[in-house]
């Protein structure tokens, strides 16, 4: 694929976001930026989170981490859709009642303002990560189809990144967002649906010969029952239940957008809705990932193995069977793809970021529309920066980052879960000024716990680290608990 090319796809595709965030800054008002004027359409916003919950990371990560982990991530889906189910009938209705911006004022009304700005910093920490580790992947593809050959640095190419995103974001904010992780998911499912195409095509398989391809293949084994791996049914399965309630339900970035919807029936409708087709596509995927590494040996195309026999750099497999062999047109949707997966792996989140910090922290609502705009300004900025930080030390990591994700989440949010789960579910008050260090304690123990199980029985964890860091952190609330 040509340079100019690249660059043509790159020019076009950032004009229809650009034209998109024109349309939507019109008539905006001063929190348009924070709330979308509460006028979204709930189908709307259910198709668009589904881009921003893929990002790069299950466009590229979990295809490659097939060659590892089997079809196991699937068990993990299935509890994501009973958290959903929690989030829907729960949650919703919750911040909805109390007419929330920022949902971590729940925190501040339940037990204090120091245990509010807890919950809120913890987002931060866990958003700040997420969003850099995502942008990561797909700037590193970004770079290796196109920057490289114009002798551009890596460093270069997420600062210009950063830019583009802060372009189309900072006049109306969620509002723009909404619309523009619409098309990005239209680009991120239409990849996977052409280079599935491209490849059954190349190997002369019909549809169905495809999908015995994938069932009989020796990486779709689905259910995993031993009680030592981090891949167990049990663990992923209540895993996934927890890591959708913190990462989705207790997230302000994938929570703006949904109360964005005119009213709770709307976010309800938006949030069944959502979870049913990102489990539907999340399932495509995996299943693609089973035909690039079926393609790729038929090719003679390998990965690097690792010392214990896994598979290295399994994140570079779908980049370069779809730039370097299946043909312009699988070459083309991929990297439409990946684009719209580097936007919308940070416009949303750097959107949270800003809303959350100036809410919870610098107490915008009570600022006049100019000083508004211009403490939103500095505060996107400040994000951007840290963002950009985060990714150039994570730069050299190696493996699938969709593990890295949410073994990171496992230690971040899992206080945001102790804290909500205890407040929703107890009647007990708390000593505000010892929250803090509840919630600096409890991962710490968690990761202490882990340590000492995988040296001395061989019992991973896995992702279910959330849960067991949420628990602590309930532990330690019920120790400084008082009655109200």
């Amino acid at each position: 694929m040509s340079t100019f090319l690249i660059f043509a796809i790159i020019v076009i595709y950032f004009g229809l976001i650009m034209a998109i965030s024109y349309f939507t800054s019109r008539n905006r008002s001063d929190e348009s930026f924070f709330t979308g004027d509460r006028e979204s359409p709930w189908f709307l916003v259910a198709f668009g989170m589904v881009g921003a919950a893929l990002s790069g990371v299950t466009f590229v990560s979990v295809p490659g981490m097939v060659g590892n982990n089997s079809f196991y991530f699937f068990q993990f889906i299935l509890g994501n859709v009973v958290g959903y189910l929690f989030i829907t009938f729960v949650l919703i209705p919750l911040y909805y009642r109390l007419k929330l911006v920022s949902i971590y004022g729940y925190l501040n009304d339940r037990f204090g303002k120091r245990t509010y700005k807890t919950g809120s910093l913890f987002f931060l920490i866990s958003q700040s990560f997420g969003a850099s580790l995502r942008l990561l992947l797909a700037a590193k593809i970004l770079q290796f189809a196109f920057f490289d050959k114009l002798q551009i640095p890596f460093f270069l190419t997420v600062i210009i990144i950063l830019l583009l995103v802060w372009l189309y974001t900072n006049k109306s904010g969620i509002k723009t967002i909404v619309w523009t992780d619409t098309m990005q998911t239209f680009f991120l499912i239409l990849a996977a649906l052409v280079t599935i195409y491209s490849i059954t095509t190349a190997m002369d398989l019909s549809l169905g010969e495809s999908v015995n391809k994938v069932v009989e293949h020796e990486y779709f084994k689905v259910f995993n029952w031993d009680s030592k791996s981090g891949s167990n049914f049990y663990k992923q399965f209540i895993a996934g239940i927890f890591i959708a309630i913190a990462m989705m339900g207790l997230d302000q970035n994938m929570m703006q957008k949904t109360l964005t919807c005119k009213n709770q029936w709307d976010a309800q409708k938006n949030t069944l809705t959502f979870s049913l087709i990102l489990a539907m596509t999340q399932f495509l995927f995996l299943g693609l990932g089973i035909l690039l590494y079926v393609y790729a040996d038929s090719i003679q195309v390998s990965l690097p193995i690792g010392e214990q026999g896994q598979f290295l750099d399994t994140d570079t497999l779908f980049p370069n069977l779809a730039i370097n062999h299946l043909g312009l047109i699988a070459g083309v949707s991929f990297l439409l793809g990946i684009i719209a997966a580097s936007f919308s792996s940070v416009d949303s989140a750097l959107t949270a970021l800003t809303t959350s910090f100036t809410y919870d922290f610098m107490d915008i609502s009570e600022r006049s529309g100019k000083e508004k705009k211009k403490l939103k300004n500095r505060v996107l900025f400040g994000f951007s920066v840290i963002v950009f930080i985060i990714i150039m030390i994570f730069s050299g990591s190696r493996g699938d980052v969709i593990s890295l994700i949410f073994n990171v989440a496992g230690y971040t949010y899992g206080p945001l879960l102790g804290l909500f789960l205890f407040g929703m579910f107890s009647s007990f008050s708390v000593r505000d000024k010892w929250v803090p260090l509840i919630c600096i304690v409890a991962p710490i123990s968690t990761y202490v716990l882990s340590i000492y199980l995988k040296n001395s029985f061989n019992f991973d964890f896995g992702f279910i680290s959330i849960a067991v860091n949420g628990l602590f952190t309930i532990i330690g609330l019920f120790i400084i608990k008082q009655k109200k």
